[in-house]
């Protein structure tokens, strides 16, 4: 009897371990670009190795399934100089993605600005100054992704 104790005993250990493990796989924030649309903002994380990390907020908009970011010149000489080149941590939506590539994205220049212009109405004034740099962000793990 003490046997058959012990061993559902272990059993529910067993299933207890199992469960806890598949709680914290599904815990993973999950890349959800449709979701963000109506979010206001971001934050890019860079790593300046003379300064560290620094996370600053920028705009957001959701283009045809995908996150994109226009960033002023400031930005984007944070970008320019961060220790891991086009691969960053973003924090989006109360999630924080540790490895997110962003590319350049020429050919989006005038439908982000457009997407932009339409979102935020200050933007009457901000899309005067320069923005010489618009990324598409996308989960480095392309698994995560979609």
């Amino acid at each position: 009897m003490r046997i058959r104790i012990a061993r559902i005993g272990t059993m529910i250990g067993m299933i207890g371990l199992l469960l806890m493990a598949n709680r914290s796989q599904s815990a993973q924030p999950q890349w959800t670009p449709n979701d963000w649309a109506k979010e206001e903002t971001l934050k890019l994380c860079t790593n300046d190795p003379g300064e560290g990390e620094y996370c600053f907020k920028v705009w957001l908009v959701v283009v045809d399934s995908d996150v994109y970011v226009r960033l002023g010149s400031k930005a984007a000489d944070r970008m320019n100089k961060n220790a891991t080149g086009m691969s960053l941590p973003v924090e989006i939506g109360g999630n924080r993605f540790e490895h997110v590539r962003a590319t350049e994205a020429p050919d989006y220049v005038e439908r982000v600005g457009k997407a932009i212009g339409e979102k935020y109405w200050s933007d009457v004034f901000v899309h005067l100054m320069n923005h010489p740099l618009t990324l598409r962000l996308r989960p480095e793990d392309a698994a995560a992704s979609r």
